[in-house]
């Protein structure tokens, strides 16, 4: 792949954060995103969700903005935002007009520098609720709903800050107090914890000037703590370790993981490629013996977790039809991961095609 021209400055304020510029006069829109060092990897046992908590309180208002005011202010001037959590992040963006690049970075300020003031039980609870639901929704009445964390739970031993899914546990949702929501804040959501990031259609002769207007005053904190539990982990489990589900779902599923070297290293392109080879398309391998093929699944998915500490994971899973058996799913994959050694070269150059094709339409996605 050929170098990939984007230009980017980078600068770090006195309060230490970090913010990276990259500007493309294309169209007359701005990407703002800003990233915090935190996500589940950083919760204490009994405090696990309280990244994705977090992630809806930052939406309930901050000392100058009113609840819900961000939503109307972002989307009065035509712009969209939203933000996700992750293991080892969560992130907070806004894609708007040039002309709202200052109301942008002054609402992300303000909920980064003067949102503990506006905190209060009554928006801890209304979100606990929210996010239950949530969690009640989109994973306990999903069918094959909680793979992930199952999955995780067999990849990453109990002291392993991967073993416990992003979303948390009921449990320890219903336990927080406003005193550790608090607490949560004042330690991860600090400049010298943060990433911000504009990307687009800005005047470079005055950008730094508004980051600086907005959070230069917002002080550092205190140094991170370390990561809870025992990260030190080898990307090599040494053994195959199983579980077999009982579930009310109309189709059987194996899904098979793999510890993988992180996102980090170097060897993560080397598992990107692989999953490609194995799961991308209908070219694919998986696709072609499973589903064309031998006709055991209906469907084939593959995905590399970008996760950094220690391992992350590859996955690969096969769904079958009404007839299908689990042992006929694992035996097929079994079979043609095993056989991926045997990849012609012009197989390998697709996928290395199709990785990098991935890569250029994530960035060309502003926001």
């Amino acid at each position: 792949m050929n170098q990939l021209a984007i230009p980017l400055e980078r600068h770090r304020l006195d309060n230490g954060l970090k913010v990276v510029l990259s500007q493309d006069n294309t169209v007359p829109i701005v990407a703002v995103n800003i990233w915090y060092g935190v996500g589940s990897r950083n919760e204490l046992p009994g405090h696990t969700g309280f990244a994705h908590l977090f992630e809806h309180m930052m939406f309930q208002g901050s000392k100058h903005v009113p609840k819900n005011k961000h939503f109307e202010l972002i989307e009065r001037a035509g712009g969209t935002l939203n933000a996700t959590t992750w293991f080892d992040r969560t992130n907070y963006f806004e894609t708007v007009p040039s002309r709202d690049l200052e109301l942008a970075l002054w609402l992300e300020s303000d909920r980064m520098g003067w949102m503990l003031p506006a905190m209060d039980q009554e928006k801890l609870d209304n979100q606990r609720d929210v996010v239950k639901n949530e969690k009640s929704q989109r994973y306990d009445n999903q069918p094959y709903g909680d793979w992930d964390q199952r999955l995780q739970a067999l990849m990453y031993p109990k002291d392993h800050p991967y073993h416990h899914p992003v979303i948390g546990s009921v449990e320890d949702l219903d336990a927080a107090t406003l005193e550790d929501v608090a607490e949560f804040f004042g330690t991860y959501y600090v400049p010298n914890n943060a990433v911000l990031t504009i990307a687009g259609d800005f005047d470079e002769s005055q950008v730094m000037d508004l980051v600086q207007r907005y959070f230069g005053e917002i002080e550092a904190g205190a140094p991170i703590p370390p990561l809870p539990g025992d990260s030190c982990l080898e990307p090599i489990i040494g053994s195959t370790v199983r579980e077999h589900v009982l579930a009310e779902v109309p189709l059987a599923r194996v899904i098979m993981g793999f510890r993988i070297p992180p996102y980090s290293s170097e060897d993560f392109a080397v598992a990107e490629v692989s999953r490609a080879l194995l799961g991308m398309g209908r070219a694919s391998r998986l696709y072609r013996a499973l589903v064309r093929e031998r006709r055991v699944a209906k469907g084939v998915v593959t995905y590399a977790f970008p996760l950094l500490t220690d391992a992350s994971m590859l996955l690969a899973w096969a769904t079958g039809y009404p007839d299908s058996t689990p042992e006929e799913l694992e035996t097929a994959l079994t079979e043609e991961i095993e056989a991926l050694v045997e990849a012609k070269q012009s197989e390998v150059d697709r996928a290395i095609a199709l990785t990098e094709t991935d890569l250029v339409r994530a960035l060309r996605a502003g926001g």
